[in-house]
């Protein structure tokens, strides 16, 4: 089971933490944005909002057509 999500404020700043000093505000921001979407992608598998590889392949190839 997935653990619940990590509070988001404490996560942001560890995360800026770690570049570099000379990092711009678009990197700072871009490394935000990953962090917000593996999170939204977490809270879609902890409400089973997911579909299976062969679900996946399966959409990909009607809509590739």
């Amino acid at each position: 089971m997935l653990a619940k999500s990590p509070k988001p404020k404490p996560t942001a700043l560890k995360a800026i933490e770690h570049l570099k000093d000379s990092a711009s505000y678009e990197e700072m921001m871009y490394e935000l944005y990953v962090l917000q979407k593996i999170e939204r992608g977490r809270e879609d598998l902890r409400a089973g909002r997911t579909v299976t590889h062969a679900e996946a392949r399966e959409q990909l190839g009607k809509w590739l057509k």
